[in-house]
């Protein structure tokens, strides 16, 4: 079944359950990745249930896998930068799990019913425990759910769950989600790593750097800026890993973790990835190298407060002044694809309808005059009021792609008399700068985009927790609430074209590049299947010869 199948099928039983007082269920089918259940002829799914074959136990072997970034926290609440989702994808479980065709199946779940719009209940497996040795029951839920939705504990994506009224245990196997209104990506987000209510409620920190999830691996330690170990858990609900070990090496130049992949020290690395190196290593027949389109999108952020950039009419120059085909072909070498908005092609809502701004320095040029800003003594840069039109583009060092990406806007921006300076930070500066809001143009990315609504809520709307350049549009927020509160995906499409082409026409942020997605391996290394998100869950299965 497709995921718009998907989809359809949970509205429809949303809509007819309290019609018809028939409960909702979805279960796993009978292997990892499956599809959901067929429907009777009322539109309800068939309440079986079963789960995948568990492998042998796993005896020896290690997986060594690069990573571009150390993470921010291990806590999954927490976590800002993908790395730390990677850590949260193998040791933490949720209650549902997206497949690769990003279909919601059971995890921690055994199933859910949705009796009415505003209800989903979920029952829960009782053959589950945490790293620990304590049984995962209702409790566990309860608290995960009511920490991240708890304004003092300020979790970056805490917006992504407000539609949660409340959240019952009402037996130690039952949970009960109560929605202030419909929601219709809610269940996409429900893969949240459910951590242990005996240890969060303690608040001491212990989750951010020691995390005990339910996990098909255990953490085992980290060693900060360097690397992570863990181990198979041997009593994970799923089936044991089929490899005992697994460690992370985090290695931020792109080159260097690909030289590593090379010299046997590592066994994969995924993107980010430099052009020269992917083609250097697809003519090397003991690699394998993959290629998907990606669930995301590499951006300019712009600080709406910036003394200069909140003049529309300078952001739009700015706009015109970034030729997103040259860093596509130039530098990613087409590996990610020229952008027009935030819904990227995998998404239902995507459209190539969205007029935003060419490439067209002459244009530039006469918007920056018709702000004021023009070369009044002749020094080939733009003044105002005796100041010079002076602006920032920053990124993260780690990340030598944007790097090179902001270069080349450098020079297009100095050529137009706009000076502009280039500053480069590690991740966790760069982050800290975004959070303080700190900055002037910022390079990023946004990953996992599972929904129209993970693309653009939380970065957008005026108290989205990821609004990092403070803008705010009434107009926007109020569509956006109306494409996370709509069943039907015809009207939801709508309401997300519309808000986005209003975000470009604002230039609240110039989505330059649609991300592929690339996997490099040792032919060693086999049982591991890519996942769009780039999720390491499937690690699971992988083996090491």
């Amino acid at each position: 079944m497709s995921r718009k199948s998907l989809v359809s099928l949970l509205i429809v039983c949303m809509m007819l359950a309290s019609a018809m007082l028939a409960g909702c269920s979805y279960d796993s089918g009978s292997s990892s990745g499956s599809s959901a259940s067929g429907t009777s002829d009322n539109g309800n799914a068939s309440e079986s249930s079963g789960t995948e074959s568990n492998p042998p136990a796993a005896a020896s072997g290690e997986l060594k896998i690069g990573l571009d970034v150390d993470p921010d926290t291990l806590d999954p609440r927490l976590g800002r930068n993908t790395s730390n989702a990677r850590v949260a994808e193998v040791v933490f479980s949720g209650l549902v799990r997206l497949t690769e065709k990003l279909e919601p199946v059971p995890d921690l779940a055994e199933k859910w019913e949705l009796p009415d719009p505003k209800t989903i209940v979920f029952t829960l497996r009782k053959d589950v425990a945490f790293h620990d040795g304590t049984p995962f029951t209702s409790a566990d839920v309860k608290y995960t759910y009511d920490s991240i939705r708890d304004p003092e504990f300020k979790a970056p994506n805490a917006k992504l769950y407000e539609a949660i009224d409340s959240v019952e245990a009402t037996d130690d196997y039952t949970v009960k989600f109560t929605l202030k209104q419909p929601s219709a990506p809610l269940l996409y987000y429900l893969d949240l790593g459910i951590v242990p209510k005996h240890i969060g409620e303690k608040n001491d920190g212990t989750m951010a750097t020691n995390p005990i999830g339910t996990g098909p691996y255990k953490f085992v330690k980290w060693d900060k800026n360097s690397k992570l170990f863990f181990e198979a858990y041997d009593k994970y609900h799923d089936g044991v890993a089929k490899t005992k070990q697994m460690t992370y090496f985090v290695i931020p130049d792109n080159t260097t973790r690909v030289s590593a992949l090379e010299a046997g020290d590592i066994d994969f690395v995924h993107s980010p990835l430099s052009p020269q190196d992917i083609n250097r290593i697809k003519d090397n027949d003991k690699f394998t190298v993959t290629q998907t389109e990606g669930l995301g999108y590499t951006y300019l952020s712009y600080n709406q407060k910036n003394q200069f950039l909140s003049d529309v009419k300078v952001r739009q120059a700015i706009a015109h002044l970034t030729n997103k085909q040259v860093i596509s072909a130039d530098i990613y070498q087409n590996m990610d694809k020229p952008a027009k908005s935030p819904l990227i092609p995998p998404l239902f809502a995507h459209t190539d309808d969205i007029q935003g701004f060419d490439y067209d320095p002459e244009k530039a040029k006469a918007l920056l005059a018709e702000a004021g800003w023009t070369d009044t003594n002749g020094d080939g840069m733009v003044d105002k009021d005796g100041k010079k039109l002076s602006i920032e583009l920053s990124t993260y060092v780690e990340d030598s792609n944007r790097v090179q990406a902001l270069e080349y806007l450098q020079n297009e921006f100095v050529k137009a008399g706009v000076d502009a300076k280039v500053v480069t930070t590690e991740a966790p500066t760069f982050l800290a700068n975004l959070l303080a809001h700190k900055y002037d143009i910022a390079m990023f990315g946004l990953l996992n985009i599972v929904d129209p609504d993970k693309a653009v809520y939380n970065q957008w709307t005026t108290t989205g927790g990821n609004n990092y350049g403070e803008y705010s549009n009434p107009k926007v927020d109020e569509l956006l609430e109306k494409g996370r509160t709509t069943s039907n995906l015809d009207e939801r499409k709508q309401y997300y074209q519309e808000a986005a082409q209003m975000m470009v026409n604002d230039v609240a942020f110039d989505i330059v590049l649609y991300q592929g997605y690339i996997v490099m391996h040792s032919n060693k290394l086999s049982g591991f299947t890519l996942h769009p998100k780039g999720s390491f869950y499937n690690f699971k299965n992988a083996v090491i010869k």
